[in-house]
């Protein structure tokens, strides 16, 4: 299968968090998008590897992916190394797709940025004929994504461009709400995180709402170019 987009976030629920929205705005559009997890976030506050895994499958089906796969990275002690970059390669190589959404290049928590250059290191690396890859003893033929997107997370950047999800974002905050061991829940005995407190949803309202007073919408989601946009027309842009 073949892929128009293949999202990529370090811990289960970063796409949740900051991509949903142009996911479902894709797919809505007739593209096929899928979802790669490099950790099962076994590092978290709150919740177990176990059920987030559980969890991603279930905001699996709310956003309509066509896959959703994880690498099993270790969370927090994953490293830009050969055999990180191979097992990107491999997706990459697997689901050909143009585009890759990949986490901040800067951020609050220190494997969202790292993540970020590793991403994009295997990016170019799957694109080199001479790396070796294979799936159940078949070789890979090489493939390199057309652009590397990077969302925005936690902290405020300012974005190289963004996209309109008014239209989607009660779908997203339903895809975020299926991660139901992160969040705010009252009966929750769990120790609090920084995402789990009661007034986050209000936070991320006003952060897409911020994105969207840029561009004139209600709603936005913000993206960091990792090089130059090339457009057909000046009438492309907003």
């Amino acid at each position: 299968m073949k892929l128009d987009i293949l999202a990529i976030g370090v811990h289960p629920d970063d796409i949740e968090l900051s991509c949903a929205g142009t996911i479902l705005k894709e797919i809505a559009a007739g593209k096929k998008v899928g979802v790669l997890d490099l950790t099962q976030g076994e590092l978290g506050t709150r919740g177990s590897a176990e059920l987030r895994l559980k969890e991603a499958s279930a905001s699996a089906d709310i956003l309509g992916l066509s896959c959703r796969e994880n690498l099993g990275m270790e969370d927090g002690f994953f490293q830009n190394e050969e055999k990180n970059i191979r097992a990107i390669a491999t997706i990459l190589r697997k689901y050909k797709p143009d585009i890759v959404l990949a986490n901040a290049i800067e951020d609050r928590h220190p494997d969202h940025g790292r993540a970020a250059k590793l991403i994009a290191d295997a990016c170019f690396y799957s694109g080199l004929r001479r790396i070796e890859t294979e799936v159940d003893g078949e070789a890979q033929s090489a493939w390199r994504p057309k652009a590397i997107y990077h969302y925005i997370q936690d902290y405020f950047i300012k974005p190289d461009f963004i996209v309109d999800i008014t239209s989607h974002v009660d779908t997203k905050f339903e895809a975020i709400r299926a991660f139901g061991s992160q969040f705010y829940d009252p009966d929750s005995k769990e120790p609090e995180s920084p995402i789990s407190v009661a007034n986050f949803d209000e936070y991320l309202n006003g952060r897409m709402a911020q994105m969207g007073r840029y561009i004139g919408v209600d709603f936005g989601e913000g993206y960091i170019l990792s090089r130059p946009a090339g457009v057909d027309s000046l009438t492309d842009l907003r």
